[in-house]
């Protein structure tokens, strides 16, 4: 069974940083594009990052420059590292993956879906 955990949510100060962690189990994903979503309270589950099998990365305009994606293939897990963070990246952060090996920002293109962690900033 595929399961996505992720781990390293919580309450930081405004301008301070987290590293969000995904381990996948049940198979590997090292030819699989995986991302980061977050959804906000009162909003959408909206596109946070991407990365391609190939390690090719996109980011949502909102986080360019603060957050970085990347991959551990040999840990079959994949991060989410934030920096300068903002009151407004409040939000249940979710780690995806999906069967193709293409980034993608949309969330309907993603098989898997770990349980979300949660990240507070505060101002």
């Amino acid at each position: 069974q595929v399961q996505l955990v992720e781990s390293g949510g919580g309450l930081v100060q405004a301008g301070g940083s987290l590293r969000l962690s995904c381990a996948a189990s049940g198979r590997t994903f090292s030819r699989s594009a995986m991302g980061w979503f977050r959804q906000g309270p009162g909003k959408e589950r909206e596109f946070v990052a991407s990365i391609s099998w190939s390690s090719t990365t996109s980011y949502a305009d909102s986080v360019k420059g603060r957050f970085t994606i990347s991959r551990d293939n040999a840990k079959n897990t994949v991060y989410l590292q934030m920096n300068s963070l903002k009151p407004e990246d409040t939000a249940v952060y979710y780690c995806a993956a999906r069967e193709g090996h293409l980034r993608t920002a949309s969330y309907t293109h993603y098989d898997y879906w770990g349980q979300g962690t949660q990240v507070t900033v505060s101002s």
